[in-house]
């Protein structure tokens, strides 16, 4: 009977970028697999203790840190001391492809770099299980397929597939009679509304009195005649000059 194969995804280091160890956490556990993800900042002692308590298959790695030349031996290093050196360590991240060579001479599983398919990380996984175990790993079912949608239709398309019944002439006419009177109704509602909501003015109208009101007497002032002014003094009439003789030539 075909079982699940167990992987462990770990981010060994200081390397605090995650987004792609989930996704390739999600696409394997799409593919079949029981994934185990320990989450940031792991040292390489805690990745391979938690690979020995979950009894895992494969230990996956993610380093974009640039310490793989360091991170990978070392983690190998400790799964052959605690006895599950057996098992795959494999990963990926920002890896030249010198140093995948050097890493994969050194025993340490196929790597993958930046833009790799995770359905080739999936079948790699699945064909080292086969190899090392002579089991046959389990495989989940196929997607299912959607139907395709049908193209949306203009609304002509759909008048013409769809039409409408007609109404005689008398229907009509009652029809739009109606709207206008609900309309009319409508608009005298609103109206009320509106002269409900003005204040009312505070000025208050002057009561009526009962007797009439008198009308005020105009008195004139007696006319003052203007005091007559002194009368001037005549000037006295100067005296005649003499005639001059006229003078003989």
């Amino acid at each position: 009977m075909p079982r699940k194969i167990r992987v462990l995804v770990g981010k060994p280091g200081l390397d605090g970028h995650d987004r792609g160890a989930k996704v390739v956490a999600a696409a394997l556990r799409d593919a079949g697999m029981e994934v185990i993800y320990t989450g940031l900042h792991q040292s390489p002692a805690q990745i391979v203790e938690a690979a020995v308590q979950e009894d895992v298959d494969v230990v996956a790695l993610s380093v974009l840190s640039g310490a793989h030349m360091t991170l990978f031996p070392e983690v190998f290093g400790i799964m052959k001391e605690r006895g599950i050196g057996d098992r795959l360590l494999t990963g990926g991240g920002i890896i030249p492809p010198d140093d995948m060579e050097s890493l994969a001479s050194s025993g340490i599983g196929r790597l993958f770099g930046p833009g790799s398919s995770t359905q080739d990380i999936a079948a790699y996984i699945r064909v080292w299980f086969k190899q090392h175990t002579g089991e046959e790993p389990f495989a989940a079912p196929p997607a299912p397929t959607v139907a395709p949608r049908m193209p949306s239709l203009s609304d002509a398309e759909h008048a013409a597939l769809h039409p409408r019944p007609a109404r005689p002439a008398a229907k009509r006419a009652a029809a739009k009679q109606t709207a206008r009177k609900k309309s009319a109704a409508k608009k005298r509602v609103v109206a009320k509304k509106k002269a409900a909501a003005k204040p009312k003015s505070a000025k208050r109208k002057p009561a009526k009195r009962s007797t009439p009101k008198r009308k005020p007497v105009k008195r004139s002032a007696p006319k003052r005649k203007p005091a007559k002014r002194p009368a001037k003094p005549k000037r006295a009439a100067r005296p005649k000059r003499p005639a001059r003789k006229a003078k003989r030539r």
